[in-house]
């Protein structure tokens, strides 16, 4: 088969022939139809500080967006059949630790990721343990999700774990971040049924399409501060729920001085640096800072299911961050495209290998 692989411990990526991965008694074997492309695969491209701590082992193929069809399945396994549809978990965890044995499997002391510490979907076959596969939804007739939405469901599970991570119905909602999560949030938060939702960035065409996701607002924060957009908003009070997605230091300043007394942020943005936060106001006005990571295994899942195949608008919203669809052999344009911010959401079609 042909694969994206980590070839060795330094910056780039190559495209190699392997054999087929095999299929244990309690695994599946997952044709890969699409594969999206996201920050965790820029650090590994780059083989920075970042993609070398994640990283334990080379080579690997990267890839943990994904969405395939299922080809295999091993002795052990019951309830998957060949030609199910399916995205996947990209968080192999162990099951034992004290978390996973409470129920928390999501924070798992000693989990193995998908496409970082084990092969993943940047390939035409992927093996995947069957407790971390989701099989979508199908009327019998065809498919609810398409390849497109469903290679979407791992970042759309982190914007939805992140947005209902505190509850938004009738507040007002500040994002920082207008890339492919921050819109998914975007979207969700109005589904959720948030009163306004304002959502920040500085490239024009990602504000427009922070518009079309059915924000209120979409702030250039090079030219409008956010204090000025509450007046707009006609908001007497600071942002009730802040959802950081930019990890950009001077995005989580702003929210943090633009939060209501008793506010409280859900951080998904990794900084690529440490720096200060005012503690004071996080002290003297209440504020919650939550970190998020990943989805929760697996009420996220289920919320994101039932959501795309119940709500045609949040459906399309979310397939709208999709501006690319590129030909395996095209992933340096793809990898381009998704470091320097010119475009939505890249996928990989690993369909169309040539």
């Amino acid at each position: 088969m042909r694969a994206l692989r980590k070839t060795h411990a330094g910056p780039g990526l190559e495209l190699v022939d392997l054999p087929e991965p095999t299929c244990g008694p309690h695994d599946v074997k997952i044709r890969v139809m699409r594969a999206g492309i996201c920050g965790t695969d820029l650090h590994i491209l780059a083989w920075d500080a970042s993609g070398r701590s994640m990283c334990d082992t080379v080579p690997f193929t990267p890839g943990h967006e994904f969405y395939g069809e299922v080809v295999e399945v091993g002795d052990e396994v019951p309830d998957v059949r060949c030609g199910d549809r399916v995205s996947g978990e990209g968080h192999v965890v162990c099951g034992i630790c004290r978390n996973c044995r409470a129920g928390r499997r999501q924070m798992c002391i000693h989990v193995r990721s998908v496409g970082v510490q084990r092969d993943g979907a940047f390939a035409e076959y992927l093996v995947i343990p069957r407790s971390n596969v989701w099989v979508h939804e199908h009327d019998g007739r065809t498919d609810v999700i398409s390849p497109e939405l469903g290679a979407l469901f791992d970042p759309l599970g982190n914007a939805v774990h992140t947005t209902l991570t505190f509850p938004v119905v009738g507040e007002d909602v500040l994002i920082t971040g207008a890339g492919p999560i921050g819109l998914m949030c975007a979207a969700v938060a109005r589904f959720a049924g948030a009163r306004h939702v304002a959502v920040t960035d500085v490239a024009a065409h990602r504000l427009q399409m922070a518009r079309a996701a059915g924000v209120d607002v979409a702030v250039d924060v090079s030219a409008t501060s956010i204090r000025q957009t509450q007046r707009e908003l006609d908001m007497r009070e600071g942002f009730d729920v802040g959802l950081e997605i930019s990890g950009q230091a001077s995005a989580l300043q702003e929210m943090i001085t633009n939060m209501n007394h008793g506010g409280k942020i859900a951080l998904l943005g990794l900084p690529s640096r440490e720096f200060e936060i005012d503690w004071t106001t996080v002290i003297t006005h209440m504020l919650t800072l939550q970190g998020v990571y990943g989805r929760e295994m697996f009420e996220t899942w289920f919320a994101m299911s039932a959501m795309t195949t119940t709500s045609p608008v949040l459906r399309d919203r979310v397939l709208a961050t999709v501006t690319d669809v590129l030909p395996l052999r095209r992933w340096e344009e793809g990898y381009e495209i998704a470091r320097s911010g010119s475009g939505g959401k890249v996928l990989l079609d690993l369909e169309r290998l040539d």
